[in-house]
């Protein structure tokens, strides 16, 4: 492979449910102790319907599933869906355990704001895209690939205000540790904290 080749290939993002991190996560995670099943409600044998309105590369969708829970994903992004698509095909035609969690995920194409009045999920997951960090070295540089596709979601109060009208049990927003709270929603239930990231939870039952 050219030092070109490894280049494009150290830029390409890759959406994979099958192996590294997230087959690392799957066999050895910390099933539903961890913080973002806590946040969603999975505890006294609970497993809520979860709508992931900001799906990115699927990874927060798939822990949830793993656990269980019936997950829509929702990405506006034309490129990251199509990223999403093949890394859902390809985990499907794998088989096995991981594709019994794939199973019970749904893909969607568009707006969440627009999608969000048709669907009827006890949960909303809202994973905003931040604006860089003035120490952009420390991003992560797979985060920075899916910063220059999708951008940074400007609307994201909006989406906020939809995802509390629609969830019936609750809306959790998942947000920088350090970050100022998001303006406009009203007051957070609880929170969940673990090192970088709040799992920020408002209950509207």
């Amino acid at each position: 492979m050219s030092r070109n080749d490894n280049a494009a290939e150290m830029n390409r993002l890759v959406c994979d449910f099958t192996g590294g991190a997230v087959a690392h996560r799957f066999r050895f995670g910390g099933g539903r102790g961890q913080a973002l099943p806590k946040a969603v409600g999975m505890k006294g044998g609970k497993t809520p319907t979860v709508v992931d309105a900001t799906a990115g590369l699927g990874r927060d969708a798939f822990l949830l599933a793993s656990l269980g829970a019936e997950v829509t994903l929702i990405e506006r992004s034309p490129e990251m869906h199509g990223l999403l698509a093949e890394g859902l095909e390809r985990a499907r035609k794998a088989g096995g355990d991981v594709a019994d969690v794939i199973s019970r995920m749904t893909l969607l194409y568009g707006d969440a704001k627009d999608l969000l009045p048709t669907l009827s999920p006890d949960v909303v997951l809202v994973d905003p895209m931040h604006p860089a960090r003035k120490k952009s070295a420390l991003v992560k540089h797979e985060m920075r690939l899916i910063r220059e596709i999708v951008g940074t979601d400007e609307d994201a109060a909006e989406l906020m205000t939809v995802a509390l009208a629609i969830a019936s049990n609750r809306v959790v927003l998942k947000w920088p540790l350090r970050a100022d709270p998001m303006k406009g929603i009203g007051a957070v239930s609880h929170q969940i904290r673990g090192k970088s990231t709040s799992y920020q939870v408002f209950m509207v039952d």
